[in-house]
């Protein structure tokens, strides 16, 4: 490839017997001519040879230069691989003035020709340090022709300082134009710095549409921050829904206060666990999808789990709540025990699917992760999955039949004793599919269950003891409560605040907000 500036010979002249004016001027060259003729492809031979340049691996001899490759040394002007390069080859002198030089126009190349998409990213931030003699002009090209969306926000650090220092005003509207497209605290960070800077030389265009575009970017900073905070408690208040709901259906459908339904949510959790240990050990190709594999498995290991505690323990126990919640804490201390017996009291590792670990801007600052959305879609099927059981089967009949008249119930035929097993199970089971939501996005241990269990309780008796929906209407207004005010105060303050208003609230609602009517 020769250069349109200079001919290829001129630059390893250049590189190899030039003063630093020559060698820059050839650096400009070469960088200018490559940012015109470059095709994605084979890195170009004359870009190798600048970072062989950079890194002190350029050899000069005869007129020539040779590089490294793995099969011997390659002549750069005609491209030929010989086993060893002609006796006295050496390398050029790099003082540090001149690498200081060298190192924004090598790494311009990198960002224009590199293969990996990390690698360009390393290169753009290189450059951003220090952009030396390199024209902004060429790392606009570079910008405009980048297809990969983090190279590009990465280039946007590069270039929109560059243009707005340039002195153009054509160069500064384009600046201004590229940041309006960001709109995060960075762009108007770098809007502020530049009205400050700006005097009676700048354009008065110019800054007029840095001041509408720092507004505009301000507007959308605030709507992302509110986004934000909602998404946030949407993302907790699913995780208090799927932890709550079960708790609910017991407690609303017999009037049992379980204190291990939160370690029914550790079981799912740790059922899901062996469920990837066992894929990787056997298929380790499905493990992409084991969270959907280990969603029966994580809802029916509790539900077996609840089904032996209820026949063996709650059932002796009915109508007699001191000694249930007695029973029920007893129980959740065995779980407990039994698993850090087991299995350890480390946090468990999950492997984060691909699918899961990044996300998506939605606009300005608020961003979507995958994690969190996961377990905000779950919560949400968990919900309908719910309803049409309960207002749609025979099963869903007989336990709000019990739920509103037992005795009654009883007459007309319906076993409440079997009724009471199975809402049981299922209520466990719904438990273990909050486990499974929360792997992706909460510290995995046999004590996890314990922060959980306070709040799943608050979020039953908010939204009215033995209503789903009001399970869900509070577990989204707590945890949307507590997404307002954890920022602002703390973890802690939040969860006394929160359980302030908790308690005026119920002052207010001693039955919550959907209180069952008529229920025994």
């Amino acid at each position: 490839m020769a250069s349109t500036v200079m001919a290829q010979s001129d630059v390893i002249d250049a590189w190899c017997d030039g003063d630093r004016e020559a060698r820059v001027g050839s650096f400009k060259a070469v960088l200018a001519d490559m940012v015109e003729t470059h095709e994605t492809g084979e890195q170009p031979l004359i870009a190798r040879a600048m970072l062989a340049f950079r890194d002190g691996d350029l050899l000069c001899a005869e007129g020539t230069a040779f590089i490294p490759r793995d099969e011997g040394f390659q002549n750069v002007l005609t491209g030929t691989v010989v086993d060893e390069p002609p006796a006295g080859a050496s390398a050029p002198f790099l003082n540090i003035p001149l690498r200081r030089a060298l190192d924004p126009f090598a790494s311009a190349v990198q960002l224009l020709t590199g293969v990996e998409a990390e690698a360009r990213i390393r290169a753009a931030q290189r450059l951003g340090r220090s952009l030396g003699d390199v024209p902004p002009a060429l790392i606009e090209q570079i910008y405009e022709a980048e297809e990969n969306p983090d190279v590009v926000a990465a280039l946007e650090n590069v270039l929109v300082p560059a243009l707005l220092a340039s002195g153009e005003p054509q160069a500064q509207q384009r600046a201004i134009a590229t940041l309006s497209q960001s709109s995060t605290r960075v762009s108007r960070r770098a809007l502020d710095e530049f009205l400050a800077d700006a005097d009676e030389t700048t354009d008065p265009a110019v800054i007029t549409a840095a001041e509408e575009t720092r507004a505009s970017i301000h507007r959308i900073i605030q709507l992302s921050g509110v986004a934000t905070v909602v998404y946030h408690g949407m993302s907790y208040g699913s995780v208090l829904f799927l932890a709550a709901l079960g708790l609910a259906i017991v407690f609303g459908l017999m009037g049992v206060i379980n204190l291990a339904q939160a370690e029914f949510v550790m079981l799912g959790a740790y059922t899901t666990w062996f469920v990837q240990e066992i894929l990787r050990a056997a298929a380790p190709g499905l493990m992409e999808f084991y969270l959907f594999i280990a969603l029966p498995f994580a809802f029916l290991a509790p539900a077996l789990v609840g089904v032996v505690m209820e026949w063996g323990i709650v059932r002796h126990l009915y109508h007699r709540p001191l000694l249930t919640l007695l029973a029920t804490w007893a129980v959740s201390l065995l779980l407990i025990n039994l698993v850090r017996v087991t299995v350890g009291t480390q946090n468990l590792n999950f492997v984060t699917p691909e699918y899961l670990q990044l996300g998506f801007t939605v606009f300005g600052e608020f961003s979507v992760t995958w994690s969190r959305l996961l377990s905000i879609v779950i919560a949400g099927l968990t919900l309908v999955g719910t309803l049409i059981v309960l207002y749609r089967t025979r099963f869903g009949l007989r336990m709000r039949a019990t739920t509103q008249h037992r005795e009654m119930a009883a007459c007309v035929g319906v076993s409440t004793r079997r009724t009471d097993a199975m809402a049981f199970a299922f209520g466990s089971g719904l438990a273990g599919i909050a486990g499974l939501a929360l792997t992706s996005i909460y510290n995995i241990n046999p004590t996890m269950g314990t922060a959980l269990i306070i709040d799943s309780f608050i979020v039953v008796v908010v939204g009215g003891v033995g209503s789903v929906l009001g399970t869900a209407v509070a577990a989204l207004g707590i945890g949307q409560l507590n997404a307002i005010i954890e920022p602002q105060f703390g973890a802690v303050a939040a969860k006394v605040i929160v359980l302030l208003a908790v308690i005026a609230f119920i002052q207010q609602k001693p039955n919550g907000l959907f209180p069952k009517k008529g229920r025994r």
